[in-house]
């Protein structure tokens, strides 16, 4: 079983959707047991899989010493992918967290091991409690950066901070989202500091998720944006391979 967290201290970068679509492909081309869980107050995730906001918001009591995760996992319209729905009961969840233990959310995703092949994280924006346990839980972190000079310095903080509270850390794949090629300050990015990183395009499809309450994957495979978000799950896979045989 492998832990993927989907994460950016920015919000607006495309985290939710990207989350989303690469748990579709870990069910549905990797034919993966594969649990997408929203940790996000928002419960964006939620949405574009068509799911309806919880009447009574519970995600956080999960939590608890005596939560059950299990009871809230739901089943989605994709043969093998599950949802951990978010809800707005998770805004005070860091603060919960400080109270419950540095390790209580990898133990949850150790917990829920037996059933699943892949637990992906849609994580909330921002660096708190929240970040630090999802990097003891994590086997890889996906940095969905936009493609700004900037960047690379946000990597690099990141990078500083997390290794100020863990001397080892899990891999982190940083990726140019929202690029568009026809923006000379995006190519900068992308053949500069940003060389090498998976990019995924700037895309009005992309956008239509939210639309359509689906994954891209789903319902336009074969255009450029599905293709790219396509190669970097199996540039995740390939890293989650070369990890386990290390």
């Amino acid at each position: 079983m492998a832990v993927i967290a989907v994460c950016s201290v920015k919000g607006g970068v495309g985290k939710t959707t990207l989350a989303v679509d690469l748990a579709w492909r870990s069910a549905v081309a990797g034919q993966h047991r594969t649990l997408l869980w929203d940790l996000d107050s928002q419960g964006g995730a939620g949405f574009l899989l068509g799911h309806d906001e919880p009447r009574v918001p519970r995600a956080a009591s999960i939590f608890q010493r005596d939560g059950k995760p299990r009871q809230l996992i739901e089943p989605t319209a994709y043969p093998g992918l599950s949802l951990l729905p978010g809800d707005t009961s998770l805004r005070g969840l860091p603060g919960a967290l400080a109270r419950l233990g540095p390790k209580r959310l990898a133990n949850m995703t150790g917990f829920l091991r037996p059933d699943f092949d892949r637990i992906i994280l849609d994580c909330p924006a921002g660096y708190n409690e929240l970040t630090e346990q999802v990097i003891l839980a994590a086997d890889l972190l996906i940095v969905p950066l936009p493609p700004s000079p900037l960047s690379a310095r946000s990597l690099d903080m990141l990078r500083r901070d997390i290794l100020r509270v863990h001397h080892r850390h899990p891999p982190i794949l940083p990726v140019l989202s929202m690029f568009s090629s026809r923006r000379m300050l995006h190519r900068a990015v992308r053949d500069g500091d940003a060389a090498g990183w998976p990019v995924i395009p700037f895309a009005s499809l992309i956008e239509q998720m939210a639309v359509r309450r689906a994954p891209l994957g789903a319902f336009s495979p074969h255009v450029d944006a599905a293709r790219a978000l396509a190669r970097l799950w199996h540039g995740i896979e390939a890293k989650l391979a070369t990890r386990k045989a290390a």
